[in-house]
């Protein structure tokens, strides 16, 4: 059937960025996080991004999908799937910040803008993340607490600072030498508790990555778990079982409910047979 315009609509498969899922809504949030400025840019976009590429609407901001010309079918497709982008940037930003791109009409655009007010990659932000990484040490936490940590750090400082992404020996051997260097920061924050398990680790030929690392000083917290609650769960019973031994060489019976005792009632007996004697 043909439009208005003479121009008959077209017809879009679901891999295409303009097919519109009936969950793609303007009023969602895609994201928790929201933009109030260049301190939370980084992970902001990042969320972003992996929600847009989700959606598959990442195009709408990358310029793959650019505004096609008047006189095409996919204007009308374009423009809606635009405007469900346009708003999903606007409920994921501060009051401050909407009320300056709510009169925007293109997604791509505000997103360049976005990106060029508050994408600030300085200096001195690399060097806090290097000085909070080397200070970060496990403490009282737990090692997932303390492993979790660590890689909110390493991936905020990897948003900022664009690692080799090719297949060549060198970008592999980089890589590898990354890899290696979160290991041993890893390691070094570490209590001195798992100092056993870290020499081993450290002995290993080749070294395993920071996540296996990981999952074996995990295991080792767990079996000590294990084991003090073992050895705790082993002394109640002994000093329940003692105590026990006592009351009965105290009183043979005794009820809980009345407070009977089975020598109180021998007592008794005594002291009636007693005056039965006498009289």
């Amino acid at each position: 059937m043909a439009s208005a315009s003479g121009i008959l609509p077209a017809v879009f498969d679901i891999s295409n960025p303009l097919y519109i899922l009936p969950s793609d809504t303007p009023g969602i949030n895609l994201i928790s996080e929201q933009l109030v400025g260049g301190d939370n840019y980084g992970i902001w976009s990042r969320a972003m991004i992996i929600a847009l590429r989700a959606k598959n609407k990442l195009a709408f901001i990358d310029g793959s999908c650019s505004r096609p010309d008047l006189s095409s079918n996919t204007l009308l497709q374009w423009e809606r799937c635009n405007a469900i982008v346009l708003s999903w940037i606007m409920n994921s930003v501060s009051k401050e910040i909407f009320s300056a791109i709510v009169y925007s009409t293109d997604a791509m655009v505000v997103w360049a803008d976005l990106k060029e007010r508050f994408n600030k990659i300085n200096g001195s932000r690399i060097f806090s993340l290097h000085r909070e990484i080397g200070k970060l040490t496990q403490g009282q936490n737990t090692i997932s607490t303390y492993y979790s940590s660590l890689r909110r750090l390493w991936d905020e400082y990897s948003s900022l600072v664009v690692l080799p992404s090719c297949s060549c020996e060198s970008a592999k051997k980089y890589l590898e030498h990354d890899q290696q260097h979160k290991l041993l920061q890893f390691l070094m924050g570490l209590n001195e508790s798992y100092m056993h398990i870290r020499s081993q680790i450290l002995m290993m030929n080749p070294l395993p990555s920071v996540g296996q690392a990981f999952a074996l000083i995990s295991q080792e917290e767990s079996n000590r778990g294990i084991l003090s609650t073992g050895s705790i769960l082993g002394e109640d019973p002994n000093a329940a079982f003692y105590a026990s031994q006592d009351t009965k060489k105290k009183y043979p019976l005794y009820c809980d409910y009345c407070n009977w005792t089975y020598q109180s009632e021998l007592l008794q007996v005594s002291r009636l047979s007693r005056r039965s004697s006498f009289t």
